[in-house]
């Protein structure tokens, strides 16, 4: 058994899923494109797409630290 080595365990954070790093990862991905598909429809005349990708990855940074 010295060749094993031990897997990273799923955590359990504010989703209500549990979750490893990439399926946070792939979570914030997800989000990002449909913040960016919603803010492409009802808020691109008012706010540049720059402010939605700020928000996201800040977002997506917190979903995968906590999530």
């Amino acid at each position: 058994m010295a060749g094993i080595q031990p897997q990273k365990p799923e955590r359990d954070g504010f989703l209500p899923i549990r979750t490893n790093g990439f399926d946070r990862g792939f979570i914030s991905v997800v989000i990002l494109i449909l913040v960016h598909l919603l803010w492409m429809r009802f808020l691109e005349g008012v706010l540049p797409l720059w402010v939605a990708t700020v928000l996201c990855l800040a977002l997506a940074a917190f979903i995968i630290r906590k999530g």
